[in-house]
């Protein structure tokens, strides 16, 4: 099936457009209902198939600023994108952006990259997944003991103390319902900046958390307005790394194709599930893709692309199936409150 291989002229190879679609989907899937860029997937993914780790970073980052733009818009409807923090935050990922493109273009000229950035993500994925599995643990084993009125002190108790420095200028973010110094998601933007342009992510798997456990965000809203982080700093990241030819725009659109049909799906789920099960999902998802880079770092790519295929795929499928049962049951209820009126 030849005529299934499109050539990308940028990258220098072939690749199976099915391929390239199915990655695009199950990010969708994935980004929508986690509020990220989803490339923890896409960048290992395109790596694992033969791109060039830079090509591979700066491909991703064309296909996840076109794909958060649909998710945004869905997100933004239900009123989980608060825009001012947003764009606050985007005052430090611009200058974060540049900064960790020209580092990720020393390490290229060292022949360094490949290593040091799949280093990287494995510690970033395991110290992002384990904390927020730990925050997860915590919780339930709390609310086993108070019942469902239960919060998190923890991340409460953090957020507070941070809310707290009164630093100038204060700002209040209405859809979020917190106030705090400007500088406090201007720094998060800059940190995040940076990991999103070395590792080519949206920087949303630690943009979300630090949106819960250092802003304070629920959690819906911390997905909703990571994604309109997610879409800037895809765009700009796109356009940093194609100056450097870096990106193939071939691969990139068909990825979004995929993309766009997912992320609709998992947005809407979004709206049936709780969230402290959204971030239990999302750590599992983190140590299954961090599993895929050890793998990769080993020499088993067989292995590892298997692993990071079957995640993607595994985590879309429970998500799409969260949607499903959701909507069976806001039907039910419908029908079971016009039959109660009706009698």
């Amino acid at each position: 099936m030849d005529f299934l291989n499109v050539y990308l002229p940028i990258a220098g190879l072939h690749f199976n457009v099915l391929l390239l679609l199915l990655i695009g989907f199950t990010v969708g899937v994935c980004g929508g209902f986690f509020g990220i860029g989803g490339a923890w997937i896409v960048t290992p993914a395109l790596n694992i198939f033969g791109f060039p780790m830079p090509y591979a970073i700066g491909t991703d980052l064309a296909h996840m600023g076109g794909k958060s733009i649909v998710s945004t818009i869905r997100h933004g409807k239900f009123g989980n994108v608060d825009l001012r923090l947003g764009f606050s935050m985007i005052l430090g990922t611009t200058v974060g952006m540049e900064l960790g493109a020209q580092l990720v273009m020393v390490l290229e000229r060292a022949g360094l990259a490949e290593s040091v950035i799949r280093k990287a993500y494995i510690a970033f994925l395991a110290l992002i997944g384990s904390y927020v599995l730990y925050d997860y643990i915590s919780f339930t084993r709390q609310q086993r003991r108070q019942g469902p009125t239960a919060v998190a002190p923890r991340r409460e108790t953090l957020a507070a103390r941070l809310q707290r420095v009164r630093i100038p200028p204060m700002i209040h973010f209405r859809a979020s319902g917190i106030t705090c110094s400007l500088w406090l998601p201007v720094l998060v933007g800059l940190v995040t900046g940076v990991v999103a342009s070395v590792l080519g992510v949206g920087g949303g798997f630690i943009r979300m958390p630090a949106l819960i456990y250092l802003v304070g965000c629920p959690t819906a809203v911390a997905v909703g307005t990571d994604l309109f982080e997610v879409m800037i700093t895809g765009a700009y990241g796109a356009a940093t790394y194609a100056v450097k030819g870096r990106v193939d725009l071939i691969a990139a659109m068909w990825m979004l194709l995929g993309a766009a049909i997912g992320a609709q799906l998992g947005t809407v789920a979004v709206k049936y599930v709780r969230g402290y099960f959204i971030r239990l999902l999302f750590a599992m998802t983190i140590f299954v893709a961090c599993a895929s880079v050890i793998l990769k770092q080993l020499a088993l790519q067989l292995a590892s692309s298997i692993t990071i295929l079957t995640a993607g795929i595994g985590i879309s499928t429970v998500i799409i199936a969260l949607l499903v049962r959701g909507v069976a049951r806001e039907r039910a209820a419908l029908r079971a409150g016009q039959g109660g009126a009706e009698r």
